[in-house]
């Protein structure tokens, strides 16, 4: 039987093989929510599902977005070509799809 070394975001519970990928993943998540919390204290007439959808959507994009803000905000226009990421591996070694939660 083999041993594999699995790191586990604290933030949802996905398992990775690469401890760089789960904290980068953790550290994407933790930008979510903090701009989720962000949009909920400042903005009445939001609901829960709308500020989460537009946490997760500033964390995916926050690169284009530094630079959007550092002087380029045409960038914010252009269309968006997501970089695959290493999907979460679940409890029994399979790749798992957490694409719903992210």
């Amino acid at each position: 039987m083999a041993v594999i070394a699995v790191w586990q975001c604290d933030r949802d519970g996905s398992m990775f093989e690469d401890k760089k990928q789960a904290e980068e993943h953790d550290k994407y998540l933790e930008l979510a929510a903090n701009i989720t919390h962000l949009i909920e204290t400042e903005l009445d007439g939001i609901n829960e599902s709308q500020s989460e959808a537009i946490g997760l959507l500033l964390a995916k994009r926050r690169d284009v977005l530094s630079r959007a803000c550092r002087g380029k905000p045409e960038l914010l226009l252009e269309p968006f070509d997501e970089e695959p990421k290493p999907e979460p591996i679940s409890g029994d070694g399979k790749v798992a799809n957490f694409a719903a939660r992210a």
